[in-house]
């Protein structure tokens, strides 16, 4: 059973390398299309927007909440204020919407 766990890892390490090592190995030169780039260029966003959004509608008690801290970080980030302001701003609407008898 030992063996198993071991070539497990092994595989899962050979996979994560080589989906790493692949675009270094097979691109050799800079990327000029531009719908690529343009693509390339939003992948990080698009991912941390996927990984925080279900966190945010999942961290509190009622989804409401979530939802309206949420909206209320869009719009003060929207107003270019600071992260720290929307942080604190977001913070302050998701307890007093868990304070609501909803």
């Amino acid at each position: 059973m030992n063996h198993n766990i071991w070539i497990y890892l092994l595989v899962m390490a050979g996979v994560s390398y080589l989906i790493r090592m692949a675009p270094l190995a097979l691109i050799r030169r800079e990327i000029t299309n531009k719908l690529l780039r343009s693509f390339l260029f939003y992948v990080p966003y698009a991912t941390l927007a996927v990984m925080t959004f279900p966190a945010i509608m999942e961290a509190t008690q009622k989804p409401l909440a979530g939802l309206c801290a949420l909206i209320a970080g869009i719009v003060l980030a929207w107003r270019g204020r600071s992260l720290f302001q929307v942080a604190v701003f977001c913070c302050v609407v998701a307890f007093l919407v868990e304070l609501l008898p909803i």
